[in-house]
């Protein structure tokens, strides 16, 4: 099945880059819109209600550029909005949710720790999940101040550090296993995390997992590009600045109120 329509990839910021990136990895013939909505990030102290509100909005804005395929590439956009988005539009959308499936299964201690947002953490989507492993102890752990930082461009501050430890030692400390990143953003951290965590502690995010899931719902309902024109197109609503740094400069980055 072919269909040349761009594969539309939303988040709260420029963290659903991280997903992006293993989409594009995967499938580097299907062309993108990568929508970062900065000027209200972050996601994860809102209401579920305004939460909702901003998916639709970033949603109306990708229909409008006729994408065949809506990617939630935001942990706290999928649990607290999937299933309104896939009620009230016709298109097909893959959302992300942390991993703590492949974590419980895989983790030798019982003991998994997981950083999100309070969005994430707060959900109904993500406490039915959590609910399943009732043989394995969860830690959670929101991630306070660290999108923000991220947003700012401030990835190796000593306020990162700082936060990070403070967030991370506790886990440690209760003898985890697996730590699973329950935030796009949160892999842009991995370099940090790394330090902190004994070696023998796994992380695990969605990426590759959500680009997987693409590729087969591309493959079942929306159809492959076939178009030599498949280059990828980044929009965010506030200073582009660091989303061009993140991405290295490679590619146009439009700045839009939206």
């Amino acid at each position: 099945m072919t269909n040349n329509n761009p594969i539309g990839v939303f988040d709260s910021g420029i963290g659903g880059t991280s997903i992006w990136s293993a989409i594009h990895t995967l499938l580097p013939n299907e062309k993108t819109i990568y929508l970062a909505d900065s000027k209200n990030a972050p996601y994860g102290q809102k209401s579920k209600e305004e939460i909702v509100a901003l998916s639709k909005k970033n949603v109306e804005f990708l229909l409008e550029n006729n994408c065949k395929l809506i990617v939630v590439a935001c942990n706290t956009a999928t649990t607290n909005a999937i299933f309104e988005l896939r009620r009230d539009y016709n298109i097909p959308f893959i959302g992300i949710e942390p991993a703590i499936k492949p974590a419980a299964n895989n983790s030798k201690t019982q003991v998994i720790g997981i950083l999100a947002t309070k969005g994430t953490l707060n959900s109904e989507l993500f406490n039915k999940t959590a609910e399943m492993f009732q043989h394995t102890t969860i830690i959670e752990q929101v991630g306070y101040g660290l999108v923000q930082l991220i947003e700012d461009g401030n990835l190796y501050s000593p306020e990162m550090t700082q936060l990070l430890e403070s967030y991370l030692q506790p886990m440690i400390d209760a003898n985890i296993d697996y730590l699973v990143l329950g935030c796009s953003h949160y892999p842009y951290l991995i370099p940090q995390i790394k330090k902190i965590l004994p070696e023998h502690i796994q992380i695990i995010d969605s990426g590759e997992a959500v680009a997987r899931q693409t590729q087969n719902v591309l493959r079942e309902k929306a159809g492959f590009n076939e178009s030599p024109d498949n280059d990828p197109v980044f929009y965010v609503n506030s200073d582009s600045t660091v989303l061009k740094s993140i991405l290295e400069n490679k590619y146009p980055v439009i700045e839009k109120d939206f």
